[in-house]
C-alpha cells in the first residue's frame, strides 16, 4: 500500500482542533494515519499579515492514487470550513500532499513532491520529526539534511 506524507496547517479558529478534525476525517475516508508529528506554531509564509499557524505532518497509508488523494484532501478542506481565499492567505485548514512514496509527478493540478518542501521550515520541522531519514526523491537529500540546510541559512 502506498505511503504518503500530508502537511496540515491552520491559522483561523481553534487551530489545534482544526488539525485534529482533519486527521479524524482522513481516517473516516479510509486513509490510515501511521504517524503524526507534534503541532508547532509557526509564522505565516508568503503573506505575513495574518495570524500565526499551527502546522504538523502525518504519515499515511492509502489505496488512493495521488489524484484521488488530492480530491479527498480538497473535500476535507471544504468539510472543515475552508473557503476560497487569496493564495497563502488565512485558512481554517490546509492539507498538502508533501510526498507520495518516491513518486515524481507534475500535472496542472498536482506536483509531487510538493514544490516548496525545501523552502519551508514549517513543513520540514514536523516532517523531520516523523521521517528524518526519508529521501526527497528529486533532491536526493534526507528531510533532516534539508531542514539543516534551511536552518543554517
Amino acid at each position: 500500500m502506498p505511503t504518503a506524507y500530508i502537511g496540515i496547517g491552520s491559522n483561523l479558529g481553534d487551530r489545534e482542533d482544526n488539525c485534529g478534525r482533519a486527521i479524524r476525517l482522513l481516517e473516516a475516508n479510509n486513509i490510515k494515519v501511521i504517524k503524526s508529528s507534534s503541532m508547532i506554531e509557526t509564522e505565516p509564509w508568503g503573506v505575513e499579515d495574518q495570524p500565526m499557524f499551527i502546522n504538523m505532518a502525518v504519515e499515511i497509508e492509502t489505496v488512493l492514487g495521488p489524484e484521488e488523494l488530492l480530491s479527498v484532501l480538497k473535500k476535507i478542506e471544504v468539510e472543515t470550513g475552508r473557503r476560497p481565499e487569496k493564495r497563502w492567505g488565512p485558512r481554517v485548514i490546509d492539507l498538502d500532499i508533501l510526498l507520495y512514496d518516491d513518486l515524481i509527478m507534475k500535472t496542472s493540478e498536482l506536483e509531487i513532491p510538493h514544490p516548496h518542501i525545501s523552502e519551508r521550515e514549517f513543513v520540514l520541522r514536523p516532517l523531520a520529526e516523523i521521517v528524518p531519514e526519508k529521501l526527497h526523491p528529486v533532491l536526493k537529500k534526507s528531510i533532516r539534511e534539508l531542514l539543516s540546510e534551511l536552518s543554517g541559512k
